[in-house]
Parts: structure tokens; C-alpha cells; sequence
């Protein structure tokens, strides 16, 4: 197991597989996101306890939007049940926050994520960050637009807009980059998910392994993958 001081401080996770889970089962697909749900508490309960100091998982994309409408609506019931569950989470001290563009979600949805996001501000344990209706080119123009707004208020000049402001304006802006991003199920690819805060990210891709089944004995090996990477950061 690593130890403490090694493991890394930012871990982003692609929840990926749940409705191939459910087809090897002759199951729905939302079966499979009921239980990558299941999962999804158990990993971040057990991350919290590890040490982990920030974990991001991607819940839904912009992209999801596409998939049939019934496993669309039972991703949103499942939503708004880790919503009212969330007390789990304020007892374990740990911080909570909706990334992505939320208000296309119902006026309750919304205004829960925010008393969440408002009462949970305060925990100094893990920040817990749920992309929701979450893209990472959609994330890039969003800091666009709010740097963009400040230029036309002459409050900031063209020129002065840096790589460090641009990192300001993400939806998460004073958190450090990801420094490991895995992906379970055989898929090879970021499917847009923190472009750009994983411009230097490790990555872990596993094959053997659906989101439903994925374990902190998962994890664990992933932390121990990303312990014996040699990081240059472009140096030598």
C-alpha cells in the first residue's frame, strides 16, 4: 500500500461500463448505474479514509444527454438519491462540489446541490467534486466567457490573461490539477473529462474490470501504478 506522503493529491475517475455490466446480466442499463451508484459511495468513503485530498468522478457528460431518454431519467433519480443520502458525506468531514453547467437540472436539484456545496464549504477533509452535465471543452468556454466579461468591463486587458487565470476561471479554480485520472473497462480515451487540468495527469487504464466491480483493492493498485511513474513535467 502507499503510503501517505506519496499518493497523489488530485485523483479524477471515468465511471465507465455500467450498462455493459447490466447486458452481461441480461439487466437494463440503468441497473448497471444503480449499481455503479453503490460503488461510486463505497470508493469515495474509502478515498476519504485513504487521505485522498481531492477525487473527481465523472457522473454525467454533456454527451449523455444522447442515450435513451428512460436510462437518462433513471441517472437523474439516482441524482437526486445521493442528494438526500448526503449526510453520509458531512459526517465524514468531507467537502462537496457540483462541477458543470447545472442549470439545465429542475429548480430543486439545483437549489439542493447548492445548500450542499454551502454547508459542506466549511470541511476540511476531502473535496469530493461530482462533474455533472460536465464537458471539458464546455468548461474551457465557460472560462472563456467569464474572462471575457472582465475584459469588456475593463477590468482586465487582453493581454494580461494567462495560462494561471484561465485555471482561475474553471468551474473548480483553486484546486490543484489532477494528477491521476483512471478509467475502468477497456476504453482507451479522456471522453473530455478535465482537459485541461489533466494536461500533466498520470493515466490508469484497466481491462479487467467494469465500474460495478471496481473495489479499493482497484484503487489501491492504480495508487501503486501511479507511485512508480517517473513524473518530468516536460523536464528531464
Amino acid at each position: 500500500m502507499v503510503e501517505q506522503q506519496f499518493l497523489p493529491a488530485h485523483v479524477g475517475i471515468i465511471m465507465d461500463g455500467n450498462g455493459r455490466w447490466a447486458k452481461k446480466r441480461a439487466l437494463p442499463r440503468k441497473m448497471g448505474h444503480k449499481a455503479g451508484a453503490e460503488v461510486f459511495r463505497k470508493i469515495a468513503l474509502y478515498a476519504n479514509d485513504r487521505g485522498l485530498k481531492y477525487l473527481t468522478f465523472y457522473v454525467f457528460s454533456t454527451e449523455n444527454w444522447k442515450r435513451p431518454e428512460d436510462e437518462v431519467h433513471a441517472i437523474i433519480r439516482l441524482l437526486r438519491n445521493y442528494l438526500d443520502e448526503v449526510d453520509q458525506y458531512r459526517d465524514k468531514n468531507i467537502r462537496i462540489r457540483f462541477l458543470g453547467d447545472l442549470s439545465v437540472f429542475e429548480p430543486d436539484i439545483q437549489k439542493k446541490m447548492g445548500e450542499i456545496r454551502e454547508e459542506s464549504a466549511g470541511n476540511t477533509g476531502m473535496t469530493l467534486n461530482l462533474a455533472i452535465n460536465y464537458g471539458g471543452r464546455d468548461e474551457i468556454v465557460h472560462a472563456a466567457r467569464r474572462l471575457a466579461e472582465q475584459v469588456k468591463a475593463g477590468r482586465l486587458a487582453p493581454e494580461d490573461i494567462t495560462e494561471q487565470l484561465v485555471a482561475e476561471n474553471l468551474y473548480a479554480g483553486d484546486e490543484p490539477d489532477v494528477d491521476l485520472i483512471i478509467r475502468p473497462s477497456g476504453e482507451y480515451r479522456l471522453s473530455n473529462f478535465l482537459i485541461w487540468q489533466s494536461a500533466y495527469a498520470e493515466y490508469v487504464f484497466m481491462d479487467e474490470v467494469l465500474w460495478p466491480d471496481f473495489t479499493p483493492a482497484h484503487l489501491e493498485a492504480a495508487l501503486t501504478e501511479y507511485h512508480k511513474r517517473d513524473r518530468r513535467f516536460g523536464g528531464i
